[in-house]
């Protein structure tokens, strides 16, 4: 690794079965990374770069699938809520439907990447399929909105592993100045279960029946559990590092022989411990979040118990990590300032990504008037240039890094999301739609350099802990985006409805939202006056989603080296 007090060590890179072993090894330039003296070299046996690509192809078409049962649940499963409710009940608490799978993906994600160090990525990827699978059985089986409730949090325990070890594996797979490519797949991945997912969810619902949108995981999973099992190689391990010694940094991995590896996997002790306070301290925090201001007022008993618990149990937390010898989430994670900054920034950009996912939709269709496809297709924008300016990035951030990358990327973000204000009222779909297509390609250019820089900065023992750290931070931002600013939204619009020109109009957004769905039976006026409370109102998120951003920028110029500590990679191909 270049960069003071670090050293190069093994990468670990996976490899798929039909790869041929490495037959010579050449660091690939990285954007930050200073290759050692001397000529590269490669033996003329060492497998062709169509051949490496074809080895690895059913390991990425699995990582693919893996992503898709993931990015495919929230928006499948939204579009039959109707149809759910009618045939269960529960229309009071369906909303856990959501919140409960979120709950189980968000705490879980440390538990996962650090088990993944330990273990090996291809048993904790199964694992998560598996889990996932039977989770997706029981939803479909289920006979109460309280069982499909508990079967999702079920699907969320195996959502955890598929999120953070898919991501992950994907860093072991491809060298430093290939991995746009497959980030970029797995973000169109998301791109088109955006625009796929609500469409599916509404035919199998509507044509079929609601448990179906269960049922299709199904075959998804087991073409991707076979094509893992297959087709997926890892490399012998190395144990973590207990010393501190000149130039090697506590927690780094040091190479060791085969049988020093055999004898060190058997000295693993998992810290159950800590991922159970881990797990509890992040499943009150986020109740707390989720649920404050919705099922009971900020500024009350539950409030105060939830928040109270969860900070009793945090640092009761690191208390346990400080004193485990393989903590869930090591001090590392927080101690280095590449790591360290990125998890704020990815955290503010969790914040800020609320703005568009949760707000947008009723702008769209409250303000402008629009259908609820038509709504889908204005926020689907974002999601079409995102992967395409992801895939991109690394021609930026080979030329000038990849702070600066993010930091270009976030400060574009920041002056679209103040462009947002200045629409006009009520303006045309395409215009909210040209500031998400926008959107999309300047976070393209803030997400992935980040991720990928974090990934280039440590070694396959510490890959899926730090993986799973950054979307750690960013679940949590998101959950505290939804809280923050639907308090923003709610403020603006009770300012707005103190004084409103006509008796009985409705004084928070899901109530506005609700009478905009029936515009016959309010009169011109207070119609024409809610949609503005509604502008008014999303108009505020973005301003606060511009100030996420604002902070992220901020945290990138002060906390985040200049150039990041990109180890140099052993070629494995």
């Amino acid at each position: 690794m270049s960069g003071a007090g670090d050293s190069t060590e093994d990468t670990g890179r996976t490899e798929a079965i039909p790869e041929a072993p490495p037959a010579g090894a050449s660091p690939p330039p990285g954007p930050n990374h200073t290759p050692p003296s001397g000529p590269p070299s490669r033996s003329s046996s060492g497998p062709s770069a169509g051949a490496r690509e074809r080895g690895r192809g059913p390991v990425v078409a699995a990582l693919m699938l893996g992503m898709a049962l993931a990015a495919l649940d929230g928006t499948i499963v939204s579009t039959a809520v109707p149809q759910i409710v009618g045939d269960l009940g529960g229309f009071a608490v369906f909303s856990w439907l959501f919140s409960g799978y979120l709950l189980a993906v968000t705490v879980t994600l440390p538990v996962y990447g650090k088990l993944s160090d330990t273990f090996g990525r291809k048993p904790v990827l199964i694992a998560g399929i598996v889990v996932f699978l039977i989770g997706s059985l029981l939803c479909a089986t289920a006979w109460s909105m309280a069982s499909l409730i508990a079967f999702r949090v079920v699907q969320g325990l195996g959502g955890g592993a598929l999120q953070g070890t898919v991501q992950t594996i994907a860093a072991d797979l491809y060298p430093l100045k290939e991995r746009p490519r497959i980030q970029a797949k797995l973000s169109t991945v998301w791109a088109t279960s955006s625009v796929a997912g609500p469409a599916l969810g509404g035919l199998l619902a509507g044509y079929a029946d609601w448990r179906w949108i269960f049922l299709v995981n199904l075959p998804v999973g087991v073409v991707a559990l076979w094509l893992i099992v297959r087709y997926l190689r890892e490399p012998g391990r190395t144990s973590p590092s207990r010393t501190t010694a000149q130039g090697t940094r506590p927690g780094r991995t040091t190479p060791a022989s085969p049988g020093a590896r055999t004898a060190s996997a058997l000295r693993h002790r998992v810290d159950w411990a800590g991922a159970l306070a881990v797990f509890a301290t992040g499943a009150l925090l986020l109740t707390a979040l989720v649920q404050g201001g919705v099922a009971w007022p900020w500024l009350s008993a539950p409030s105060f118990a939830f928040l109270g618990g969860s900070a009793v149990l945090a640092a009761v937390t690191v208390v346990i990590e400080r004193r485990a010898a393989e903590p869930i989430i090591p001090g590392w994670v927080w101690r280095r300032r590449t790591i360290a900054a990125v998890n704020l920034a990815l955290g503010a950009l969790g914040l800020l990504m609320v703005a568009p996912t949760v707000f947008l939709p009723t702008y769209a269709q409250s303000v402008l008037g629009l259908g609820p496809i038509a709504a889908g297709f204005v926020l689907s924008a974002m999601t079409l240039s995102w992967p395409v300016s992801a895939a991109l990035s690394n021609r930026v951030y080979n030329r000038v890094g990849f702070r600066q990358t993010a930091v270009i990327g976030i400060f574009l973000a920041m002056l679209i999301l103040l462009a947002f204000p200045l629409l006009p009222f009520p303006g045309q779909a395409w215009q909210p739609a040209l500031i998400m297509l926008l959107l999309g390609g300047a976070l393209g250019l803030f997400q992935l350099p980040l991720i990928i820089g974090v990934q280039a900065t440590v070694g396959w023992s510490e890959r899926g802990t730090a993986t799973a750290s950054i979307l750690f931070c960013r679940q949590v931002g998101q959950s505290v985006g939804a809280a923050v600013f639907g308090a923003v939204a709610n403020g603006a619009l009770a300012s707005r409805l103190d004084d409103p020109p006509s008796p009985g109009l409705p004084r928070d957004l899901d109530s506005v939202s609700t009478a905009l769905e029936n515009p016959a039976a309010l009169t011109a006026e207070a119609l024409e006056y809610l949609r503005r409370a509604v502008d008014a109102a999303v108009d505020r998120v973005y301003l606060g989603a511009a100030v996420a951003a604002a902070l992220a920028l901020l945290v990138l110029l002060v906390l985040a080296p200049k150039r990041f500590p990109v180890i140099a990679e052993k070629d494995t191909d």
